[in-house]
């Protein structure tokens, strides 16, 4: 029995109502024709077993880049479309801390932070990406080249066949593939009404954590996470946070470990961004404000924010109360 065939009888098995006409059968034969494409069922050695914990589990899983990722150990990151610039920046630093980890970061391909996931997870690893269409119609279409950035370094997924077209009632079933294929789910913004909440709520229908970053009380996009929190997601301040709630029984997959530098002066690939240089030189082991690191090194404010944010995550700099920061090493 082909692939083909035996999605077609997954999907007879599962009581599906969608059944493929014979003309979809055969486009999704010329798809795994190319490269790099392929289609898992359940009883593959490379189907992913946590997706067996779901009550509807997808009858196949269409992929475009190495689905071995799919069962390597992933935390999703989710969050709203509409994040702001605060949010892209964590989701963007997060996302890279933890890829450095060791773990696959994995989200829908959406506008916002799940994209600032995807792209903070490649600068160090590999991520994947679930997505509620085809894998030949990509959505949003202006995520097309990193939806290939993906592809060649982690892989896409679906469980829809090639040419159908995003929709919808795909998205809610998208979000319990990402919730099941990971060990947590992380909610960086979500406003009250949000996917994420509903990504959030299905990984902890099928035992998986929820992780959830406050915000401002006086910022629409932090009342998810503060609901969230309300109900008894773990509260994330830094990677740490994740980390230490995930590392139990990951300590073969998680480079989470002391990493002692050789010499007292931090051995880190951010230093050798000039800037970064600037910005660690600029700082002593006693607190300083942004605005007299402003006056030090040239970098505005917003500069500034982020890669000191960068910084703290890679344990380099210490956040101190009253917006001050020190060296740590």
């Amino acid at each position: 029995m082909d692939k083909v065939a035996a999605w077609v009888s997954a999907l007879k098995h599962s009581g599906a109502n969608y059944q493929p006409a014979s003309e979809t059968q055969s486009q999704c034969r010329q798809w795994l024709q190319q490269a790099g494409h392929s289609l898992l069922v359940p009883g593959d050695p490379t189907y992913p077993t946590r997706l067996m914990e779901l009550s509807n589990p997808p009858a196949g899983l269409f992929c475009v880049g190495n689905p071995a990722h799919l069962s390597e150990p992933q935390l999703a990151i989710v969050g709203s479309r509409n994040a702001t610039r605060g949010g892209i920046e964590n989701a963007t630093a997060f996302a890279h801390a933890l890829a450095k980890a060791g773990l696959v970061i994995t989200s829908g391909l959406a506008l916002g932070i799940d994209a600032a996931a995807h792209r903070g997870a490649l600068q160090a690893g590999p991520s994947i990406a679930v997505l509620g269409c085809g894998l030949d119609r990509i959505y949003p279409n202006a995520h097309r080249a990193l939806a290939q950035q993906i592809s060649d370094h982690g892989v896409l997924v679906s469980e829809y066949p090639p040419n159908t077209a995003p929709a919808k009632h795909h998205f809610p079933e998208r979000n319990r593939i990402i919730a099941a294929l990971s060990l947590g789910t992380l909610v960086m913004e979500a406003a009250s009404r949000s996917g994420a909440l509903i990504t959030a709520r299905l990984a902890g229908e099928v035992g998986r954590e929820v992780f959830a970053v406050p915000g401002s009380i006086h910022n629409p996009l932090a009342r998810g996470c503060h609901r969230l929190l309300r109900d008894g997601a773990t509260l994330v301040e830094s990677v740490d946070d994740v980390l230490q709630q995930l590392a139990p029984g990951l300590s073969t997959y998680l480079n989470t470990g002391p990493q002692k530098p050789e010499s007292e002066q931090p051995s880190n690939a951010l230093l050798d961004q000039p800037d970064y240089r600037k910005l660690i030189s600029a700082l002593s082991f006693d607190p300083v404000g942004v605005d007299e690191l402003g006056r030090r090194t040239g970098l505005t404010s917003a500069e500034l924010s982020s890669m000191l944010l960068i910084l703290e995550l890679e344990g380099l700099v210490e956040a101190l109360p009253g917006g001050q920061y020190s060296r740590l090493s």
